[in-house]
């Protein structure tokens, strides 16, 4: 298992596409999903959860995995449409009932999105084997811009309580990252018990 405590990160490269002054699209795959990747059984069903324009379903697609990309914005849907391999599902998250009930995936990939009432339904979807691959910003972020709302952020730790008793921790990161901008993040990758 890998822990990490706060410290820089910077040459993943990544090419940006700049979207406004404060707000940039990341077109790439996330370095901590690339390097987890494997950890998804092979060809089993991924949910790449608030798709954004489906950078991580197109990348599990390419991979041989069939991919669930939800999003509640069907501007970013539509960059998934014709995609081989990705199913598109324009759901509220936030505000209407989990659509993926009685549904598990081998793989569940969310990034740069936090809403805890979810962390529930995100483990009993899982199925036997299955991976959660989370990262997303943590307390401290409001230092380099958004998000900044504590709501928005995690809170030291939390992701480890979130997966203690359901999931092996395969890896876990706490730190400041540079790139694509600078942030402090929290992610993991943790499989189901078996």
């Amino acid at each position: 298992m890998c822990f990490h405590t706060v410290q820089p990160v910077t040459g993943h490269g990544s090419p940006v596409a700049s979207m406004s002054s404060d707000h940039q699209e990341v077109t790439t795959p996330s370095p901590w999903v690339e390097r987890w990747a494997d950890r998804v059984p092979a060809g089993g069903r991924v949910l790449d959860l608030a798709c954004g324009r489906g950078r991580h379903a197109r990348y599990f697609a390419a991979r041989g995995h069939t991919v669930e990309a939800v999003d509640r914005d069907p501007g970013k849907l539509a960059a998934l449409e014709g995609v081989a391999g990705v199913a598109t599902r324009r759901a509220d998250l936030e505000g209407a009932p989990w659509p993926f009930e009685g549904e598990r995936f081998a793989g569940i990939v969310v990034v740069n999105y936090l809403h805890r009432p979810l962390f529930a339904h995100l483990l009993a979807g899982l199925a036997p084997g299955g991976v959660l691959i989370y990262e997303t910003f943590e307390v401290g972020n409001e230092r380099y811009g958004r998000p900044s709302n504590p709501d928005f952020l995690l809170r030291p730790g939390e992701l480890l309580e979130v997966v203690r008793g359901y999931l092996r921790v395969i890896a876990y990161e706490d730190l400041f990252i540079a790139d694509p901008r600078p942030a402090m993040v929290q992610r993991i990758c943790a499989a189901v018990l078996l």
